[in-house]
């Protein structure tokens, strides 16, 4: 057997999310040696000749944010709610069908599709799909609910059990830092490898010098402005109040706060709270509102005027104070593009990245006025700057290259082909006879190449929970 068409399932493969990047690595890297990779989403930006589109696979879809609040932060669940989530996983499943039908698909990778249960319907059809089909699969998890408060308290524990992850022979498990190997194992008995974020450090990014100009000048800095870039989505969990303090400490009306990312993912009051905070403290913040395109997909679908490392090139200095990361693909941009940063030791980053001895500037919950010290001796001194960020070059590129990732996909590759040779089931699907629990049968359902399918065409047998939850269904 050999893996020649590899899917990519997630709920979205847009933008600059860190899910989203380190999938295009991903690919990358498989297809340098020889494999064709194709995406399938509920929001996408990639090749449409290689993408299968279903707009109720994204977790921002009116029915999946509906079901999630009816059942998180609740105990109980209504029978209406099960039903559509049954509804919305049937027809998912199917297109997970059609998707590997219409690709020829040979082995699925599930990127935190099956972690964190953000669409609790797709990460059921996924589960499903994989456990009928036997199709080999990477579940690639970026982190779990059990590490998230939202999901403490649910009325789905049921259905994670069963699909957050799956505990299937053909599944092999990917985590990306040593704490989630250990808790996975602990919570499920499932054994995992610890794949970290990497970057292609064997070749340095080429640096788009009128790009950056560009982007300085769509941002309205001057010449002599130093750009504090907090180059993150605007989420609690990053801190971000704190490069708000150090731009204060730092006590130079030239130094200015850009956030790369929009807010929206967890709400605006976060945002808003971030601007009123930065006025009380006299910090000039300048959040990016335009569309960035990631540097592995151009512009995707969407015509946007800068990439990710156009802005990496533009910064003089990274701030990165999070509480809680997986790992942090901020930290690994803010290397390879040879920027100073200042991180918070957060937990991932104290016992899987630290030991490795990079030369970085630290913080332990709080900016200390030794800390701030540093971060001036830096940003004044090209010297100093210029032996630091190489040292954390050639220490990343030890530890977080492409060449890591190719001896990892090597050794999974290999244990998918070194299992006993069985002939796995044809990936054809005959949807005239396929019978799904408490649906009735669905016939003549196929997803068209490139834009998949909308399930405002659901066939009528599908949309059976219309009546029960009818602000769900136009």
């Amino acid at each position: 057997m050999k893996f020649e068409n590899i899917g990519f399932v997630s709920t979205r493969f847009a933008g600059i999310d860190g899910v989203s990047l380190e999938a295009n690595k991903w690919a990358e890297v498989l297809e340098q040696n020889g494999h064709n990779c194709f995406w399938f989403a509920g929001k996408l930006d990639r090749d449409p000749e290689k993408s299968f589109l279903v707009p109720e696979a994204y977790f921002h879809h009116s029915k999946n944010q509906w079901i999630n609040e009816q059942v998180l932060g609740k105990k109980g669940r209504k029978h209406s709610v099960t039903d559509l989530i049954h509804v919305l996983r049937s027809w998912l499943k199917i297109q997970l069908h059609n998707f590997i039908n219409q690709f020829n698909i040979d082995l699925l990778i599930a990127e935190n599709a099956l972690s964190i249960p953000l669409h609790i319907p797709l990460g059921l059809s996924l589960a499903e799909t994989i456990a009928e089909t036997e199709i080999p699969t990477i579940a690639h998890h970026h982190d779990f609910y059990w590490e998230r408060g939202r999901y403490s308290v649910n009325s789905v524990n049921d259905y994670l059990q069963m699909a957050f992850p799956p505990k299937l022979s053909n599944i092999k498990h990917v985590v990306i830092n040593s704490e989630a190997q250990e808790q996975l194992a602990l919570r499920t008995g499932i054994s995992s490898i610890i794949v970290p974020n990497v970057l292609d450090f064997e070749n340095p990014p080429l640096v788009n010098r009128e790009g950056a100009a560009t982007f300085r000048r769509s941002m309205g800095l001057e010449p002599d402005d130093k750009m504090i870039l907090q180059p993150t989505r605007i989420i609690r969990r990053k801190g971000i109040e704190q490069a708000i303090e150090l731009v204060k400490e730092l006590g130079d009306p030239r130094n200015k706060l850009v956030i790369s990312h929009e807010a929206g993912d967890e709400g605006f009051e976060y945002v808003e709270w971030l601007k009123d905070y930065a006025l009380e403290h006299r910090v000039d913040l300048r959040i990016v509102t335009t569309p960035i395109s990631d540097p592995w997909n151009g512009n995707g679908n969407y015509q946007t005027n800068y990439t990710l490392w156009d802005i990496y090139s533009s910064a003089d200095f990274i701030t990165y104070p999070s509480f809680y990361e997986g790992f942090g693909n901020a930290f690994i941009e803010a290397i390879y593009f040879k920027r100073p940063i200042l991180i918070n030791r957060y937990a991932t980053f104290v016992r899987d990245i630290e030991p490795k001895n990079f030369d970085l500037v630290v913080m332990d919950g709080f900016l200390s006025k030794n800390t701030v010290h540093k971060i001036k001796q830096i940003l004044e001194s090209p010297e100093h700057r210029e032996k630091l960020v190489n040292t954390n070059y050639e220490v990343a590129s030890r530890h977080y290259s492409y060449s890591m990732l190719r001896s990892k996909f090597s050794a999974i590759m290999n244990d998918f082909l070194g299992e006993p040779d069985q002939q796995l089931p044809s990936k054809s699907l005959d949807q005239q006879s396929i019978i799904y629990p408490n649906v009735a049968k669905v016939e003549g359902v196929a997803g068209p190449r490139r834009q998949g399918c909308s399930c405002s065409n659901l066939p009528k047998a599908l949309d059976n929970a219309g009546d029960a939850v009818p602000s769900a269904f136009p």
